[in-house]
């Protein structure tokens, strides 16, 4: 799906705080309304859905007896069940007792066990299908690459005498076939693309209505930069999408696997790029960065890179994606969403990688921002990694979060009875002030990281 860029590249802090907001409230609506529709088919009243704190800015009250509002501070929301004593749910357990006693089975304190872990684990289950969803979508309006790989669409290059044309079929490249992008192999593409001669232009052996012949293309993988990392070197500088990156340090690049080639041994130091933009040549300096890259194999890697991704020099042809492919590829995201952040979280505990790889709100928002600069699609599918992620966080087995309390009812189905009051007042004030630390440290890197 072709990138529309619908805030600019060079964003300031209102846009780039409206895209954060954009994305906070979608993801806390949908993890509320779990909690919320969940409990209310467990027989869970809810008083209060509010998307927002502090002023009430609009409310209306539903025939189920529940308030709709959006409140003034759009950084967060809730759900407020009868019983609760506050927007955190806190139970006002010294006025239980007063609630009438056919009343009670509708509060989280006197529902069943199964109905408040239902309720309780919907939120955070509602943000991984909303993922699955959002990933699942964006691969079908994109579809996939048909094979054999045909050319759907040429992309602006800067190499001259390119004869190639949309809907030509690929059938070898400089005397080798090329082999299929999702085969048996899955590097085998990869291994084809690197072992071509560094050269602007090649020849194509193509299928042509029907028609064999061979006309020349560019390298199949240039220098071309088709996403930027948000708050990497590129970003940073303005490179944007599009640009080609043809000389580094004097030295002509034609292929993307160069360009990576000379950022890996750059050991940081300052590189001095000639960027193709339409049809201008334009000087930058940057310099690469260190970052920690989680491996296929588990673990991850230190690497020098300078923050963009690349791709073929046309947008292939595809076809529909089936619904139970997209869902089970959406699915498949999610998965590799959570084990990347799990196995993140590990290693900087363990010291394996740095603490700077953990982003608080500030991070957090400048990727909105960058995200939604690259366009609709990057910052939808930013979304649902943001939602998988906000899904995984609040099923951490801490008190006041949702883990927390899926602990306490753990406890209280094995035991049979519920945690004192006084036990849970304690274990709660400790998780807040765990999470206020861990906002705090996050908060920290985000103002003192490189």
């Amino acid at each position: 799906m072709e990138s529309i860029a619908f805030i600019p590249q060079v964003g300031g802090l209102f846009l780039t705080l409206v895209a954060f907001v954009i994305a906070l409230s979608v993801i806390v609506a949908i993890h509320e309304y779990g909690h919320y529709i969940v409990g209310r088919w467990c027989g869970i009243k809810a008083e209060v859905f509010s998307l927002g704190f502090g002023p009430v800015l609009f409310s209306r009250v539903d025939k189920h007896g529940t308030q709709w509002q959006v409140a003034a501070l759009p950084f967060g929301g809730y759900v407020k069940f009868l019983g609760d004593a506050n927007a955190a749910s806190g139970t006002a357990a010294e006025t239980y007792d007063e609630i009438p006693q056919h009343v009670k089975r509708q509060t989280m304190l006197g529902a069943p066990l199964w109905a408040r872990t239902a309720t309780v684990a919907a939120g955070p289950v509602f943000n991984f299908i909303l993922s699955v969803v959002v990933f699942a979508a964006v691969m079908m309006i994109q579809g996939r690459a048909i094979e054999p790989l045909a050319v759907g669409e040429l992309k602006p290059l800067p190499f001259e005498g390119v004869t190639i044309q949309p809907d030509d079929q690929l059938i070898s490249i400089n005397g080798d076939a090329v082999p299929a992008r999702d085969g048996d192999d899955p590097d085998a593409f990869q291994d084809f693309i690197n072992a071509l001669p560094y050269e602007a232009t090649l020849d194509y052996e193509v299928n042509r209505n029907g028609e064999v012949t061979v006309v020349q293309g560019p390298f199949p993988m240039p220098a071309l930069i088709t996403q930027l990392a948000p708050q990497s070197a590129a970003f940073d500088i303005d490179l944007r999408q599009g640009d080609v990156i043809v000389a580094v340090e004097g030295a002509p690049i034609v292929a993307f696997e160069q360009l990576k080639q000379v950022v890996e041994t750059s050991d940081g130091r300052v590189l001095e790029l000639d960027v193709w933009r339409n049809g201008e040549i334009l000087q930058f300096a940057l310099a690469p960065r260190r970052v920690d890259e989680p491996q296929p194999e588990g673990g991850f890697k230190t690497q020098w890179r300078i923050g963009i991704s690349g791709g073929l020099a046309f947008e292939p042809a595809t076809e529909a994606l089936g619904l139970v492919t997209a869902v089970s590829d959406g699915g498949t995201q999610v998965w590799r969403v959570i084990s990347s952040s799990l196995s993140g979280l590990y290693h900087m505990i363990t010291g394996a990688i740095s603490s700077c790889n953990m982003s608080g709100p500030i991070g957090i928002a400048e990727v909105s921002g960058a995200m939604a600069s690259q366009g609709v699609d990057n910052f939808i599918w930013f979304i649902a990694v943001l939602s998988t992620a906000v899904g995984l966080l609040n099923l951490f087995p801490i008190p006041v979060l949702d883990g927390g309390h899926l602990v306490f009812y753990a406890y209280e189905a094995v035991t049979g009875r519920k945690p004192s009051d006084q036990i849970l007042r304690i274990l709660m004030t400790v998780g807040l002030v765990l999470i206020l630390s861990v906002m705090a440290f996050a908060v920290f890197n985000d103002i003192f990281c490189p």
